[in-house]
């Protein structure tokens, strides 16, 4: 994915769309198509749409609300850390002790096979890989035990004829909720029942419209579950109905080398994990066809898309294929191979809903080849899936290109293409979805995977974090993604998220949990999640650690004291469960936590090292310049005795067990992660967090120097930095830690992060750290009778004003790390304040890596 920086404000400006009307209602034909049969409308408002004011519903962060780190200036608010919250329950009832060893799963003649029979036998599985309870499947009424019925509305009712348990009796099943009508919907019910004079059993009943609600019922029931060895527990009585608001629900898992973790995976992982999604109410499965190979390939890319294809022909899942036109499609040699395999392909699977085809990002054909492209690649597809359609995202598109493909739409009605996909670099939705006619889907491919340089960027995100972390960490962001949901979901029929390994494992069940219901809030998400996976006992508390982790990343490092606590609160889980070291879900989040607190101790040592080597710079007059460079690198070696290296020693094993057991690639040499970027976060786990790398090479150019003059005045140029002296400032203005004049808020631009020399680039750390332009810098109290210089550092152009008036530069490097000067004419500072700010400047025909940017500005006062 190429970075979305700029693309992250698109997201606030759909407050402005839903106010002109942006969001219209689409329904019918759009749902027809895909293969729903039901109508899906858009709402007409956006929930939590409000610039300004409390958290949507449930707590979560609206987007277009205050940002983490939006005050102007001044220390951030302390992080309030609960050890534990108790937070709603999903179910309500009394929990008595109950017996559930002798129960059986009841299912009709027609659910022998097919989706009924894939969710019987996932009730079974799944509750005995908890408990070590032994359930029976069965098609008739067993003499004695609980029961659980799976039922399709319509058959006949699998109760024996004297069954007295929906007679009204004391202690009888609640009465039926009504069954909603639209697809995938179910109905559950259960009590302890009467069936015979002193005999009462459990029972409980999952009703459904189709399979995939029969599927989706028993995923709710086992989400319901509180299990602990040799026993569950389940809130009686019980009465529930649920229908999905997004049509489409799924997130894709390409067995590709990009992704940190799927090329390594057996069917059996893949089928384990899908089904893990479809409990959480997934009901589609993308898959990545034709790509290079991996090193950790189980099965060639064929043979492994052929397996999910049956996996999801097994649930019920809708399967989908994104398969891009990464060729000029004016080579006819190429379009000929490409469209061979496609057929070869196409007529192996079992099973093909859709053929999603990115316009960009890879794919750089303009629209009007794209069109008779796809309508080729169609009837390819229809020969061997009759029902299966096209998909078409505008990533990268022109507005130009993207309003070609808007009127072949509405001029020629083509009934090969599904809809239209909106993802990274894609036009706004609220603009596609106004566009496309009501007969037509759009479909949502948030990325959900990436940190920085994305479609989503975490906002002010600590610099520390990036240098480590970087693009592709371990990254559970219930708060954020709530409000990416709940903001956009009103112009599309649903999502399959952009996802490149199980490193974002939280965020998929976020995005499947939204699906159904948008109004739940991010702790009755983590708690399903925690409780299904983490077990009862730990729920509550491992929820909490969850929405810790997100937190971890809100504000300065160094002032974020709760990044420490967090990490207790995990490791006081595992100490009182230590079962839960068999779950990579568990290890995963607690290298996470490891990580950042290893972090945070590293980034506040190594950067009062950086400081007492300025001390030591400024005395090189005094000590000569050799013995003070001497001295110098001798406090940054310090870095090299490990802070913590109990909590590092624990990451790397953590790291090594997470291969092991689910080939997460945490590093590039060690575990053949297929670039820095794709989640290698061991190989950065000592990167400097100072200056130490740059000062180093500086040291050499220094020493060259044969003025011993020079060399001092260069020294203290280093020292002095970051502390312009008395009277002047210093921001590193993307840096949160580092930029206390830089206005932050709803709707301004958020730093990004430069990617040089594949991580390693040995750069001052403040030039990689960047904003396209500071929404504001304000300074209060200057002094009125001195002069004022401002100098900028950045890349490209700098048009700046000063308290509204346009400025002249006096020196203008436009290199990363040259310098401009702006004088500041005295008549502007009379009242003792001083506004920055910048004319944009469309950019629009360069690479984003070629754009303008502001990396640090320096108001210094002058004798004048």
């Amino acid at each position: 994915m190429k970075s979305g920086r700029w693309r992250f404000l698109q997201l606030l400006l759909l407050l402005f769309f839903c106010n002109a009307g942006g969001a219209q209602a689409f329904t019918g034909a759009a749902a027809t198509a895909l293969g729903t049969g039901t109508s899906v409308t858009a709402a007409a408002a956006l929930p939590g749409a409000a610039v300004a004011g409390p958290p949507a519903a449930g707590g979560s962060l609206a987007v277009g609300a205050t940002l983490p780190g939006a005050a102007v200036a001044g220390p951030p608010a302390a992080r309030v850390f609960l050890a534990a919250t108790t937070f709603p329950r999903a179910v309500t009832g009394p929990q008595e002790k109950q017996t559930w060893e002798q129960t059986t799963i009841l299912i009709g003649n027609g659910g022998r096979s097919g989706p009924v029979a894939a969710a019987a036998e996932t009730l079974a599985e799944e509750v005995e890989k908890r408990t070590g309870l032994h359930w029976e499947i069965s098609g008739t009424w067993p003499k004695e035990g609980s029961v659980i019925i799976l039922q399709l509305a319509g058959e006949a009712r699998l109760l024996p004829p004297k069954f007295s348990g929906l007679s009204g009796n004391p202690g009888a099943l609640p009465a039926l909720p009504a069954l909603p009508a639209s697809a995938e919907s179910y109905r559950i019910t259960g009590n302890i029942c009467p069936v015979r004079e002193k005999e009462a059993r459990k029972v409980v009943l999952i009703e459904a419209k189709d399979e995939r609600g029969i599927l989706f019922g028993a995923g709710r029931l086992l989400r319901l579950m509180r299990f602990s060895a040799g026993s569950l527990q389940l809130a009686f009585p019980l009465a529930l109905s649920a229908s999905p608001e997004a049509a489409i629900r799924g997130h894709q898992l390409g067995y590709r080398h990009t992704a940190n973790s799927y090329d390594g995976w057996t069917p059996a992982q893949y089928e384990q994990y899908i089904r893990e999604l479809a409990i959480f109410g997934v009901n589609s499965i993308e898959a990545i066809p034709f790509d290079k190979g991996s090193p950790h390939f189980t099965l060639s890319p064929r043979e492994m898309n052929i397996r999910i294809s049956r996996i999801c022909e097994k649930y019920g899942l809708d399967f989908w294929l994104w398969s891009p036109a990464d060729f000029p499609l004016d080579d006819t040699l190429e379009k000929a191979r490409h469209l061979k395999m496609s057929d070869s392909l196409f007529r192996e699977l079992p099973r093909l809903d859709h053929v999603f085809v990115p316009g960009g990002d890879p794919g750089d054909n303009p629209p009007g080849p794209v069109m008779p492209y796809l309508e080729r690649l169609s009837a390819t597809l229809q020969q061997y899936h009759p029902k299966a359609k096209m998909w078409l995202s505008l990533q990268g598109f022109t507005p130009e290109m993207s309003q070609y493909v808007y009127h072949y739409i509405r001029e020629k009605k083509p009934k090969w293409l599904a809809g239209l996909v909106a993802g990274p670099g894609s036009p706004p939705l609220a603009e596609t979805r106004s566009e496309l006619p009501p007969a037509y889907a759009l479909r949502h491919y948030p990325d959900i995977t990436h940190t920085v340089r994305c479609q989503y960027p975490v906002p002010w995100w600590d610099p520390s974090f990036n240098f480590t972390l970087g693009r592709e960490p371990v990254n559970p962001r219930p708060v954020f993604y709530t409000g990416v949901y709940r903001q956009t979901a009103a112009f599309t029929n649903g999502f399959i998220t952009y996802s490149d390994g199980i490193h974002d494992d939280v965020n998929k069940i976020v995005w499947s949990l939204l699906g159904w219901d948008s109004s739940l809030s991010e702790q009755e998400m983590l708690l399903e999640y925690a409780s299904f996976f983490f077990g009862a006992e730990a729920a509550e508390e491992a929820a909490t650690a969850l929405l810790e982790l997100e937190k971890n990343w809100e504000g300065p490092i160094a002032a974020n004291k709760g990044i420490d606590a967090c990490l207790r609160l995990w490791e006081n889980i595992g100490k009182g469960q230590p079962s839960l070291s068999g779950s990579w879900r568990w290890r995963m989040h607690l290298m996470r936590a490891y990580y950042d607190a290893y972090t945070r101790r590293r980034a506040i040592y190594e950067q009062e090292l950086e400081q007492e080597v300025n001390q030591v710079l400024l005395k090189s007059a005094e000590t000569g310049p050799a013995k003070a460079m001497e001295n110098a690198k001798s406090i940054l070696s310090r870095a090299d005795q490990r802070v913590m290296p109990v909590w590092r020693q624990r990451i790397v094993a953590l790291c090594d067990s997470l291969f092991q057991s689910v080939c997460l690639q945490t590093s590039v040499g060690k575990y053949g992660a297929k670039n820095p970027e794709r989640g290698a976060v061991l190989d950065f786990l000592d990167r400097p967090l100072n200056n130490r790398w740059w000062l180093e090479d500086a040291f050499r150019r220094i020493d060259s120097l044969e003025s011993r003059q020079q060399q001092v005045k260069e020294l203290e140029t280093i020292a002095r930095w970051e502390n312009p002296g008395k009277g002047s400032f210093y921001d590193n203005v993307g840096n949160v830690s580092r930029s206390p004049h830089v206005l932050r808020g709803p709707g301004t631009d958020i730093p990004g992060f430069d990617w040089w020399e594949s991580g390693y680039s040995r750069e001052r750390l403040s030039h990689m750290v960047s904003m396209r332009w500071p929404e504001e810098m304000v300074y209060n109290g200057l002094d009125t009778k001195s002069g004022y210089l401002v100098r900028v550092s950045g890349y490209g152009e700098c048009l700046l004003r000063a308290n509204g008036r346009r400025l002249k530069p006096s020196r203008y490097g436009k290199g990363i790390g040259e310098i401009k000067e702006f004088h500041i004419p005295p008549e502007l500072l009379k009242n003792g304040r001083l506004t920055l700010t910048w004319d944009t400047i469309n950019e629009e025909h360069l690479n984003w890596r070629q754009h303008s940017r502001v990396s640090e500005v320096w108001l210094i006062r002058t004798e004048d």
